[in-house]
């Protein structure tokens, strides 16, 4: 019998990571990986094998990546906190990339997002094009991926909304919101990263849902499956901000960035392409409304602690 092949997920234990994991246990490949939190429970079990990040260590991060075939890197920050920032995480990445090269990895698969630029005036937006631009200049074989707003069992920003909405008997609308988004079921971004990995040319891809929503119509939507009687107010961007991080303090968490709003308000959470992920938005919240929002999803939780 042939040995199973070994590939290497960022994040395994994480959000789009844990569902990339999933999907390789299925199809018979070994899964190692690299995790900040090395400490925490590993939901697989010895399928998969924990390695700690060891940025600061890159012999010992090639090490950790030698025999495998496929690196699917989901590793990044949402927001600067402490001495977790944008500029770290970008050049943390280049560390990885140069690790895999070394290490004789095959393929890259990076999960970055929509729009993402190096000439972007967001941090968030610029360090993914910039990490874009290192996974193109690496001497690997790659795939990026370029999710818009994730949606699914254990999301953060579409189960807070929720959250929100079941809390409150008021939401506010950052400006007029007209602006559009795309959102995407994080099982199909995970179906898509792992099928882009079995190939060998190089592509970017972005990663999208067949529905497109302003950002009123999605919250209108989720409130009426939700059984929510709410009132949208509309606000400017500022006293939206305001009011998300007098809510972050109630919660000890950061609800919403300057930047995130920027970025929503910027029509940057919707592809200029074709579709090409199926599950409608629309279908999966007729499905899973009853269990939507009934708790708070932290983001410092999660990434920070």
């Amino acid at each position: 019998m042939e040995t199973p092949e070994v590939n290497v997920v960022t994040g395994a234990f994480g959000y789009t990571g844990k569902y990339i994991t999933r999907r390789l246990l299925a199809r018979g490949v070994r899964v190692r990986t690299l995790t900040g939190h090395p400490g925490r429970p590993n939901p697989f079990g010895p399928q998969v094998r924990v390695y700690p990040f060891y940025f600061d260590r890159p012999t010992e991060l090639v090490r950790s990546l030698e025999g495998a075939t496929t690196l699917y890197n989901t590793y990044w920050v949402r927001l600067n906190y402490g001495s977790v920032t944008f500029e770290r995480a970008v050049e943390n990445t280049r560390i990885l990339i140069r690790a895999a090269e070394e290490a004789g990895v095959r393929r890259l698969v990076h999960i970055s997002i929509t729009n993402a630029s190096p000439d972007s005036p967001l941090p968030y937006f610029r360090g993914k094009g910039l990490v874009e631009e290192a996974v193109k200049e690496s001497r690997l074989s790659h795939a990026i991926i370029r999710p818009t707003v994730l949606f699914g069992a254990e999301d953060i920003l579409i189960n807070n909304i929720a959250w929100l909405l079941r809390r409150y008997p008021v939401f506010a609308i950052f400006g007029r919101g007209d602006y559009r988004l795309q959102p995407v079921y994080v099982e199909d971004v995970a179906e898509l990263a792992v099928d882009v990995g079995r190939r060998e040319d190089n592509v970017t891809l972005d990663a999208v849902g067949p529905e497109v929503y302003t950002f009123e119509e999605l919250v209108r939507l989720m409130a009426e499956k939700l059984g929510r009687k709410i009132r949208l107010v509309h606000v400017g961007p500022g006293l939206g901000l305001a009011l998300g991080r007098l809510i972050g303090r109630t919660v000890g968490d950061v609800l919403i960035t300057k930047d995130e709003i920027k970025g929503l308000m910027a029509n940057l959470l919707v592809s200029s392409g074709p579709p090409t992920c199926p599950t409608r938005f629309s279908e999966w919240l007729e499905r899973n409304a009853t269990g939507l929002g009934t708790r708070y999803a932290s983001e410092l939780a999660r990434h920070y602690r």
